[in-house]
Formats: C-alpha cells, structure tokens, sequence
C-alpha cells in the first residue's frame, strides 16, 4: 500500500496542483488529507493563489482516492462542497497489528491522543512542521503544511510504503527525511 499524505492546504490552488502533480507522480493508491482543505483561518495569511473554488473543481474528481479527515478551518459548507467526506475528526488504517491514526491535531494529539496500542502511529497536520516522535509505545508523525509551512519548513508532503514514511519537498520531490516506525 502506498499512501501520499498531506496537510494544511488552505485553499491554495497554486498548491493544490503542484500537490496533484505529485500525487500523480507518486502513483500513490490515495490521498490521505489531515484537514484544513478550503479555509485559510482567521490567524493564517492568505496562501498562494488563494482561490477555493478552483480546489473543489481539482480535488472532487479524485474523490474515491481521498480519504479526509476533519480540521479545524473545516465547516459543514465545506461537507456541501467536496464530494468526498472531510468532517470526521479521525479515521483509522489497520495495518496488521498496527492502527495508523489520522487526525488534523487540535483535538487529539499528543497531549490529547487516542488509545494507542503499541507501535501505533498517531498522524496530524495542525502546526505545519514536519515532525517524527517516538513517544514510548507510539509514534507521532506530522507532514509538514503543503501551503503555509512554519518554522523555516519546506512545503510539503509525506509518502507511506511498506511501514516507511518519507517527507518529501513539495517543489521538488526532494525527500528530506526518512523513518521506519
């Protein structure tokens, strides 16, 4: 299975189609989104090329390869719009023993997480940086923003194969960072 993982795009059609192109170049079986799709936020600045509308158009024809999780710029207007579902605040992927998690992080997260098992994978976006903790019995794993990265961080996205993640620049495909959890 290989899964392209991505967060926090905040309406930004210039992003969006650089994130399509990857995906396309990915080959990945889906997109997993952690939220912040539409909505830029109150405490956000506009991203690139801000234009929401033409997100819906590029992001609904791919809707049975996205599996979408809840942020917190997320309203049920959004649910109205996007044609595949994005207002859970978490989904779960079983893989053998192990559960990977998908949240967007202002709900559960690692002050606030699920009922972990052990070596299970907690994944949020939320803080736009790019981060892999072993936390004791669990992991947590963040993909970085794809438009609005913080913290000197790249924008970008995450790739998951065979129980490797691999964070990758959105520009380039560059990965930056490798971990086997």
């Amino acid at each position: 299975m290989k899964l392209m993982i991505a967060s926090d795009l905040h309406g930004s059609a210039y992003w969006c189609r650089k994130m399509l192109e990857c995906f396309e170049k990915e080959q990945a079986q889906k997109l997993v989104f952690l939220g912040d799709i539409l909505y830029h936020g109150p405490r956000n600045d506009l991203p690139r090329e801000y234009a929401p509308k033409q997100v819906i158009a590029m992001l609904n024809p791919l809707a049975d390869r996205i599996l979408a999780v809840r942020g917190n710029c997320e309203a049920e207007v959004d649910q109205m719009v996007l044609q595949f579902p994005v207002m859970a605040d978490y989904a779960a992927i079983f893989e053998g023993s192990r559960t990977i998690w998908l949240t967007h992080g202002h709900i559960f997260n690692k002050a606030n997480p699920l009922p972990f098992s052990k070596d299970d994978v907690l994944l949020h976006g939320h803080t736009h940086v790019p981060a892999c903790e072993d936390c004791g019995t669990w992991w947590y794993l963040n993909p970085g923003s794809v438009s609005i990265p913080k913290e000197d961080s790249p924008n970008s996205y995450m790739i998951y194969e065979d129980g490797t993640f691999f964070w990758k620049k959105l520009e380039t495909g560059e990965i930056y960072r490798t971990e086997t959890v």
